[in-house]
């Protein structure tokens, strides 16, 4: 069951031009989710600012996780 060579070249043809379409198809929804022109990274998520936390932020979290463990362990301590 070998296919001809026109007959790969044309499903070839086919494949690239729903490529095409489907490209297309794909700018377009990445331009309307992002207001703009500019392409859209593929594979790579947009540059988001790294968040900074306070001396306190941290100091506080780091009590109340603390704080929980001693309940934690109070709840399942071994008899």
């Amino acid at each position: 069951m070998a296919l001809d060579i026109a007959t790969l070249q044309a499903a070839l043809v086919g494949y690239q031009a729903k490529h095409d379409e489907i490209t297309a198809k794909m700018a377009e929804l990445r331009k309307r989710i992002r207001g703009r022109d500019e392409p859209f990274p593929l594979g790579a998520p947009p540059h988001r600012k790294k968040r900074k936390m306070s001396a306190a932020g941290r100091k506080a979290i780091s009590k109340a996780t603390k704080k929980r463990w001693a309940e934690y362990h109070k709840k399942h301590k071994p008899e």
